[in-house]
């Protein structure tokens, strides 16, 4: 039996002390008002966000709303934000190409940018009139730091007759060095379109090798790379995917194309951000895991509540950086504006116009599966 001892009048018995939560110590507070801007939301998030959890998140969220209203900002949300900001305060949300396409048309005059700083970047390019916010100025790319503008201009040098495609997940700075952009959506339509368009068999696809390897199977034309790579999709491999169909008999494996071939190679379906989405939501299947970025996978289960998730995820530290928190401080203060040199963005926008020119692909690529990994000639 557990046995009781009396403190006595000098030995207060000691109550735990609770810190405060981050709404909290913003001075925001789940009073009656928040109640009825945000409980409705809940049933959003109930698979994220436990009920004893939801009065810290949301005054936030509230919070963010107003912001948004008063300041006449947009929120872009990407698909591996958390699952609090890209469907609470999330305006607009998809991948890459989506997102610029979004940041493109924005009619309001203030786009922060839950995702990471190339992206807020791409915003900047698109939209110069525009205040473009990044809440966490060290939100940045493991891809896109892998590669510079003076690298691009390098190998411009040593391949004149060979037109450069910079995926999308790269600098402003690199952009601007460029012949045209692309991303996992449209890497193969761009890579087809610039070499008829430059009358060659070859292209410079830059940074991501593994993105370039698998274009490369998609294609006649030669693609030659740069060894760059995600630090979340290349450490997937085989072995991963065979211990999950020995774990889950059954289960349906979705790859993102910037794992390594291999992956690709053991997987069922491949595809970017967009065409996995798009591919649980047309195929519904019983069990399935995505490889790629763990909150893509919260986003894409709440969309399908019907679908079995198995999640061995890898998480990215540099999208974790973006929280509630820093997008109410940043609207609050309007601070960690994205800025950009006039001459570096005019040349970068015009390696995204020639993307956006392009025929708008009415579904994003299937990648193929099953097939050997090919290999590719770097600069």
């Amino acid at each position: 039996m557990a046995r009781l001892i009396d403190a006595g009048p000098g030995c207060p018995t000691p109550t735990p002390h609770r810190a405060q939560s981050a709404a909290e110590a913003r001075g925001l507070v789940y009073d009656d008002a928040v109640r009825a801007e945000t409980d409705h939301l809940y049933e959003l998030v109930d698979d994220f966000i436990t009920p004893m959890e939801w009065p810290a998140v949301a005054p936030l969220v509230a919070a963010i709303n107003r912001l948004k209203k008063e300041k006449n900002a947009v929120v872009l949300a990407h698909n591996y934000m958390t699952p609090d900001i890209f469907r609470l305060v999330g305006d607009f949300r998809g991948d890459s190409l989506q997102l610029a396409r979004e940041a493109a048309n924005v009619s309001e005059d203030v786009i922060v940018q839950a995702g990471v700083h190339f992206m807020a970047e791409t915003s900047k390019i698109l939209a110069p009139e525009k205040t473009v916010l990044i809440p966490d100025t060290r939100a940045g790319c493991s891809l896109a730091a892998s590669i510079t503008g003076a690298d691009v201009r390098l190998i411009k040098e040593k391949y004149p007759d060979y037109p450069v495609v910079t995926y999308v997940n790269t600098s402003a700075d690199v952009k601007a060095e460029c012949d045209i952009t692309c991303t996992s959506s449209n890497a193969v339509q761009v890579v087809e379109a610039v070499a008829k368009e430059w009358n060659t068999d070859t292209v410079i696809l830059v940074p991501d090798q593994y993105l370039a390897k698998n274009v490369a199977a998609m294609t006649d034309i030669r693609i030659m790379t740069w060894p760059g790579a995600c630090e979340v999709h290349e450490l997937f491999n085989a072995d991963d995917v065979s211990q999950l169909r020995d774990a889950h008999p059954g289960v349906v494996i979705l790859a993102h194309p910037e794992c390594p071939p291999d992956v690709l190679e053991a997987a069922d379906y491949a595809g970017s951000t967009a065409a996995l989405a798009n591919y649980v939501k047309d195929k519904s299947p019983n069990k399935v895991v995505l490889l790629t970025e763990c909150s893509m996978s919260d986003n894409v289960a709440a969309e399908n509540p019907g679908v079995n998730f198995v999640r061995p995820c890898n998480l990215c530290p540099h999208m974790k950086r973006i929280t509630l928190e820093n997008i109410y401080d940043c609207l609050t203060d309007m601070k960690h504006e994205v800025e950009i040199e006039e001459d570096v963005r005019v040349r970068a926008k015009a390696a995204l116009d020639a993307m956006m020119a392009l025929p708008k692909m009415e579904t994003p690529l299937d990648f193929e599966v099953g097939m050997a990994p090919l290999d590719v000639e770097y600069v």
